[in-house]
């Protein structure tokens, strides 16, 4: 399981090289990352700023606590707070920035799988689809940030516990959207997909959460998603080329 999660995250490794292979594309593949952060930014900032007031508000109760208890708490509803709200914002960033960057993906894609070879389909599934993943991606992740707060009121360990829960849901969440380009192109059915995506869970989820750790950092999100749609593209066509098994009939 080790080797697969290293295998993951060295497609995303993979994907850094076509900035030197194709520097232009990958360049002018961070313009929708920056046009959806700073929309996001607009929603974030705000409640940032407004946290310490919505944790007031959240916890009346503690208003007669002892000072020390009433602070502890307070910033531990803060923490979990800030920890639902980038999990949504991660998976709103993607969504976001595929579907306003979709012809600019489209052509790294494109050319990621002509300097792969073999049979490149001419679509990818057009905007139609797109949108429909970007909104199914999105309702995942609302749920995902409501379990990362729900998790992360459990006392004492809540909040490393909902840390690392949104992590590793997110990234596969990520994985999955960021290869679907390709399996699209290849009108892959979604239950196929499915079975194609659980032959290797393990590397699907290394690259997930290493993309994931890298949107965390400041404007990563913004850098890597090139790179991202790159190392997707790379890891989707070896899943293509190697199917799982048909299922065979049972009497």
């Amino acid at each position: 399981m080790i080797s697969e999660l290293l295998t993951g995250i060295r497609f995303l490794g993979r994907g850094f090289g076509y900035w030197k292979r194709m520097p232009g594309l990958m360049l002018r593949g961070l313009i929708p990352g920056l046009i959806a952060l700073m929309i996001l930014a607009a929603a974030i900032i705000p409640l940032l700023l407004s946290l310490g007031s919505i944790t007031a508000w959240l916890t009346p109760f503690a208003d007669s606590w002892d000072p020390g208890w009433e602070t502890a708490l307070r910033i531990a509803v803060g923490v979990v707070i800030v920890i639902g709200s980038l999990v949504l914002a991660s998976v709103v960033f993607t969504a976001l920035t595929l579907l306003i960057g979709d012809p600019f993906y489209q052509r790294i894609w494109r050319a990621v799988e002509l300097d792969l070879g073999g049979d490149v389909p001419e679509g990818d599934g057009g905007l139609r689809v797109a949108l429909g993943e970007s909104i199914r991606l999105v309702a995942l992740g609302i749920l995902v940030a409501i379990l990362a707060l729900a998790v992360g009121l459990v006392p004492g360990i809540g909040a490393p516990v909902a840390a690392v829960v949104s992590v590793l849901l997110t990234g596969r969440l990520l994985a999955r959207e960021l290869t679907g380009r390709a399996l699209n192109a290849r009108d892959v059915p979604s239950r196929e997909r499915s079975r194609l995506l659980a032959t290797r869970r393990s590397r699907l989820l290394g690259f997930g959460v290493a993309t994931q750790l890298c949107f965390m950092v400041p404007l990563g999100a913004v850098f890597i998603m090139p790179t991202a749609v790159a190392g997707a593209t790379l890891l989707a066509r070896e899943l293509l080329a190697d199917p799982p098994p048909p299922r065979t009939a049972h009497a």
